[in-house]
């Protein structure tokens, strides 16, 4: 009788409210149920992450990108964790302000979405990275980065360069050895050129003083031949 009275008498809203006091308890503990899922939804955060696992090598750069959202201007505070080390890097509201630590203050870009690009890696930078996202009713979610930095292409870059360096003086010490080499055998070609000329030249020499010269008895003349080689008569 109550219920009825009061559907019968009273306004729009009142007559929805009391509708819902007249339901069973089960009903009712449902409907509440979703009034309250759907008014936070409605409030919720979201943090869309396209990659959560990234490697890089020393003095390269990365960006942890995300895109925000959420009902009003977010707050976003980034924090490096390593082991036992847990640090800020900086806490920004987009349009509103920025503050990074003094750490990363010439290596962290921040950008309006939540995302935050991070400069000249070192291997110190290995580790946890995660974004703290607070919006204006005071609710936060969390969303993490694990950032690996190697030096393999470093290791790779200097033995390129030493193997190079090693290669470059073999062909130097090479290129050296071959012109010496050719300089020598030029010296001794010479050299054995001017010992035949000088032989030929005193054979020469040996043959006109023995056709100048008169024999002793017995003993048959010589003279030279046309090979300037002394022979018999």
């Amino acid at each position: 009788m109550f219920c009825s009275s009061v559907l019968t008498n009273g306004s729009g809203t009142l007559m929805w409210l009391f509708k819902v006091l007249c339901m069973p308890d089960v009903t009712l503990f449902l409907s509440i149920t979703l009034c309250f899922t759907l008014y936070h939804r409605v409030g919720a955060i979201s943090i869309h992450t396209p990659q959560r696992s990234l490697t890089r090598s020393i003095q390269e750069d990365v960006i942890f990108s995300v895109e925000v959202a959420c009902r009003g201007i977010p707050t976003m505070q980034w924090t490096f964790m390593s082991g036992a080390v847990s640090r800020s890097i900086g806490t920004w509201m987009p349009g509103v302000y920025t503050n990074i630590t003094i750490d990363y203050t010439d290596r962290v870009q921040t950008y309006i979405n939540g995302s935050m690009g991070l400069s000249d890696l070192r291997l110190q930078d290995t580790g946890f990275y995660v974004l703290t996202v607070t919006d204006a009713a005071g609710n936060s979610k969390d969303a993490g980065f694990v950032l690996k930095v190697n030096e393999v292409l470093y290791e790779d870059l200097q033995y390129l360069s030493v193997s190079a360096l090693v290669m470059a003086g073999m062909a130097g010490i090479l290129m050296l050895t071959m012109w010496l080499l050719n300089k020598a055998y030029r010296k001794i070609k010479a050299r054995r050129h001017r010992q035949k000329m000088q032989g030929n030249k005193m054979m020469k020499l040996s043959c006109s003083f023995v056709d100048g010269q008169q024999t002793a008895p017995g003993i048959q003349k010589l003279k030279t031949c046309s090979t300037n080689l002394p022979c018999l008569l």
